[in-house]
């Protein structure tokens, strides 16, 4: 599977679509503000991943407006918000076969070059 969850509104995402060449390779494309993401696509990004925390965005606007930042999260917590609300996931969340990319970090996106 090759697959990406995205906001098409975000430059960054834009960004990063553009830079690693990915409507030209075939990936199936989720904008997950018109496309929810589901409880199973969430699962098997956290079994890719190992944790819902790394799925999970601090720098969300909400974050902080809900207090988020000032309470201990359990594992349940992040996947209800990310489930919840889409601007909780980390994005861009790459999948390629049975590996998954989450951010925009500059070492993420080299991972990434690398196994395109």
């Amino acid at each position: 599977m090759k697959k990406i969850f995205y906001l098409s509104s975000c430059s960054t995402c834009s960004r990063i679509i553009s830079e690693l060449g990915l409507k030209n390779r075939k990936f199936e494309f989720q904008d997950i503000k018109s496309e929810m993401i589901t409880f199973d696509q969430l699962a098997e990004m956290k079994k890719l991943s190992g944790s819902y925390e790394s799925l999970f965005s601090r720098t969300a606007l909400k974050y902080r407006s809900l207090g988020l930042d000032k309470m201990e999260l359990t594992e349940d917590d992040y996947k209800n918000y990310i489930l919840k609300e889409y601007t909780f996931l980390k994005r861009p969340v790459i999948i390629i076969g049975s590996k998954i990319f989450i951010g925009n970090s500059k070492n993420t996106i080299a991972a990434v070059k690398t196994e395109l």
